[in-house]
């Protein structure tokens, strides 16, 4: 990838932003927007700490998320299944504009950018530097940028995206609800949203178990209607959920 390209997505993600929104002149010398900088709230439980980690952000696809998926048990997806089954899901392809909504190291993001033509763009948004460090260093190519902020407050208009996706994150971050609503708010009419996150199961004892081990690591543990019943509550359509060990897929379309 040429610096020239690197440039145009950052650009081009620039021109997204809202003004009206930002509390700073975002920062692009780490190769990537930054709004947050020195300011960024610290993580409260020890999942949150991890993905602020150097270490973590190193071996994530290999580590951590292979841990998710051998937990998610045999009939779970693996790593590209996972990502395949996303860009699918996203329906995405054109010059669409993509949002990875807590990307890590963009492992996502460049695939979703690599289903993109002309001047389709997917943007990987993050809280943690060490993650987009990664990010940069491993996953930019052509119609990719990356942008450092609270997913809880977006910096982008309402109707922005024409997908937005938010894999194994939701369960790890601050106010998760807060940022379903704001994935939804910059969803534009007919766009799609794909989530993963975690599932507490329906058998008693198993929900006990999870309940114990989510509360002890700062995991939260979402019932099987809490994500499709505000999805069903904001308007979308299409609502479909595959449930694999304890993890839940969810996708919806906004109407057009």
């Amino acid at each position: 990838m040429t610096d020239a390209e690197r440039e145009r997505g950052l650009t081009q993600l620039r021109s997204l932003l809202d003004s009206t929104r930002l509390d700073r002149e975002p920062d692009h010398s780490a190769g990537y927007l930054d709004l947050l900088g020195e300011e960024a709230g610290q993580p409260r439980t020890p999942a949150q700490r991890a993905m602020r980690s150097s270490l973590v952000a190193a071996v994530y696809q290999r580590g951590w998320r292979n841990g998710l998926n051998v937990a998610m048990g045999l009939r779970g997806p693996s790593a590209e299944q996972e990502r395949r089954g996303a860009v699918r899901a996203l329906e995405l392809g054109g010059e669409q504009r993509v949002l990875d909504v807590a990307c890590g190291p963009g492992n996502f993001t460049h695939v979703f950018a690599g289903a993109l033509t002309g001047d389709g763009l997917a943007v990987g948004l993050d809280a943690s530097a060490p993650m987009l460090a990664r990010a940069v260093g491993e996953n930019v190519v052509p119609r990719v940028a990356y942008l450092r902020a609270d997913a809880r407050r977006m910096p982008f208009p309402d109707a922005s995206f024409d997908a937005v996706c938010c894999y194994a994150a939701l369960y790890l971050v601050p106010e998760p609800f807060t940022v379903l609503v704001e994935m939804l708010r910059v969803l534009a009419p007919g766009g799609r949203i794909a989530l993963m996150t975690s599932y507490r199961g329906s058998w008693e004892p198993q929900r006990t178990v999870r309940t114990v081990l989510g509360w002890a690591s700062g995991v939260r543990m979402f019932d099987r209607d809490e994500l499709t019943g505000i999805l069903r509550a904001s308007g979308l359509v299409d609502i479909q959920q595959q449930l694999h060990g304890v993890a839940q897929f969810v996708t919806a379309r906004r109407p057009p």
